[in-house]
């Protein structure tokens, strides 16, 4: 705990009398950082820190990057920003070295801002100086490193571009209103004036920087998708110094990427888009040390005593004592004629935020009644021009939350059909047209929707996993006390909670049978099989030592 005596040498409190100091003495909390530590994160709540001694490296998320934008010596000020503005933190704070630092909450500040008015007046007058430093940032443009150039219903273009966003690969669209004749699409166009002409994914991912290849081919954890279970699991993998690595067949996110907006996920009180969270994930894993492998799909597993291989496609073998499996599942497709031709040209599976350019203007119908269906709805409401909903129950209430049905009924922009379903997609260089049958009258009526996005639910797809690997009817993976029932569970201990019927592969997330299909859920679940992984380490110690 600080004393008054060490308060006095810090210039703004100097002058402030004996009784003031001791109650900043025990309102103060006193902090000591490694170098490296963070002291706050941008979009932290609102506090004013205090540097006693060390310094604080003040940094900012530019242009996808994080930049050093400042520095603090002892004696100086950090948050002076949000607690004048009463906003969350503009940007991060980090030991340089080892320091430390005092930290006044939004309670303690407004104490002494009213026994000591001089220290507000302080404070706010650095904000004002330290806020035009930030405008110059804000002012700057990103340097586009990819211009993507294709039609506006091009489905190839539609991939590249969802492929890039969910990646965080800032880039150009250029959008033509018609392909030329005998154009091939999309185009990639690179900084180093390469020109790339509807290019494989592989080719896109390599194009931008991302990872393709694993570094090494030993690793403690290897973990099979990078929806939110992967990714927390990634995170804690890594921070507890395990070698981690997810390999992951197109983007980070998972399913619940696609989700326009998530508003029951604790912490976020009005809500955040499925491509936020991810994107916040994802940054998070890579800045503890995991390795984030795109565009990469596992073949098989091979099981030995005590490791495991993974290979991936085009042979290459990576082993491991532990696997995650944190696949998910996969939109369930739609069974009407002539749906693969038009295939992101005019239906999409799932609904992201990176689509309202899709909906903008349009007649969009969406197909399903659960959340995700409930959240695209509001959302593309404020981009199309009209948006139905094609149910085939009876209502809403049997698959979706109440604070999404109430939304809905208040949404003039939305109307909900139930008992109605789609039955056949019209258009020649994109959809046209859709017929919709009311399975009330037994009438079929031609609709003009341009963009449908179809969530009519989701399943596992785990067929190509060895067969040691016990799962449900449907398909989904067997974990703890359900695998120790199978004929497939080798040992005599039995599994642990998230332990497949193949000791030392986990399973996660939406993947798993039982699993509730919620974010929560899967990020709670790739936390714990973290926890199960240090034990099942110790555990194969132990055996290796006897």
């Amino acid at each position: 705990m600080i004393t008054v005596e060490e308060l006095r040498g810090i210039p703004i409190f100097a002058p402030l009398p004996a009784e003031t100091l001791e109650y900043v003495a025990g309102a103060v909390e006193d902090i000591h950082l490694v170098p490296g530590e963070y002291v706050a994160h941008e979009g932290d709540e609102r506090a004013l820190f205090v540097v006693v001694q060390g310094s604080i490296e003040v940094t900012k998320v530019v242009n996808g990057e994080e930049r050093p934008i400042g520095v603090r010596k002892p004696g100086r000020f950090f948050g002076e920003v949000p607690m004048t503005l009463s906003t969350p933190f503009p940007a991060s704070g980090r030991a340089g070295e080892a320091s430390r630092i005092l930290k006044l909450d939004v309670t303690a500040f407004y104490t002494l801002a009213a026994m000591a008015p001089s220290i507000p007046a302080r404070v706010a007058d650095l904000a004002r100086r330290y806020l035009e430093s930030l405008q110059v940032i804000a002012a700057e443009q990103p340097e586009i490193e990819v211009r993507l150039v294709g039609p506006r219903r091009d489905a190839g273009t539609h991939r590249v571009a969802t492929f890039l966003m969910r990646n965080q690969v800032a880039f150009e669209r250029v959008t033509l209103d018609r392909a030329a004749e005998g154009g091939a699409y999309p185009i990639l166009e690179l900084a180093d004036s390469r020109r790339l002409v509807a290019p494989t994914m592989r080719e896109v991912a390599v194009a931008a920087g991302l990872d393709v290849e694993p570094s090494a081919t030993e690793y403690d954890v290897v973990i099979l998708g990078g929806g939110p279970a992967g990714l927390t699991a990634a995170v804690n993998g890594a921070a507890e110094g395990l070698r981690t690595v997810v390999i992951e067949s197109f983007a980070p996110g998972g399913q619940a990427g696609t989700s326009t907006r998530i508003e029951n996920y604790t912490g976020f009180p009005f809500g955040i888009s499925g491509e936020d969270l991810a994107s916040r994930a994802l940054k998070q894993a890579k800045r503890l040390g995991a390795e984030i492998v795109v565009t990469r799909t596992v073949e098989a597993i091979r099981t030995h005593p005590g490791r495991h291989e993974v290979v991936l496609d085009g042979g290459e073998t990576l082993r491991a004592p532990v696997v995650i499996a944190a696949t998910g599942v996969e939109w369930r497709t739609l069974p009407v004629p002539a749906v693969e031709r038009h295939l992101g040209n005019g239906v999409y599976y799932g609904a992201a935020r990176s689509d309202a350019a899709v909906a903008k203007g349009a007649d969009v119908c969406i197909i399903g009644a659960g959340n995700s269906a409930g959240q695209a709805a509001i959302f593309f409401s404020r981009h199309a021009r009209s948006v139905t909903m094609l149910v085939r129950g009876e209502s809403l209430e049997a698959s979706m939350s109440r604070y999404l049905i109430d939304q809905i009924a208040a949404n003039d922009g939305i109307s909900v059909e139930t008992r109605s379903e789609l039955v056949d997609l019209h258009g020649k260089g994109g959809l046209e047209a859709v017929d919709v049958l009311d399975r009330t009258s037994g009438s079929t009526t031609r609709r003009n929707f341009t963009a449908v996005f179809v969530m009519i639910g989701a399943d596992a797809v785990t067929g190509w996993l060895p067969s040691g690997i016990a799962r449900d009817p449907h398909g989904f993976i067997l974990t703890g006390p359900d695998a120790a029932g199978t004929e497939e569970w080798p040992a005599e201990r039995r599994p642990f909670a998230l332990e497949t019927s193949t000791p030392g592969i986990f399973a996660v997330g939406d993947v798993r049978s039982g699993s509730v299909k919620r974010v929560a859920a899967g990020v709670g679940e790739g936390g714990m099989a973290i926890a199960f992984v240090h034990q099942y380490l110790a555990l194969q110690r132990t055996v290796e030592q006897v």
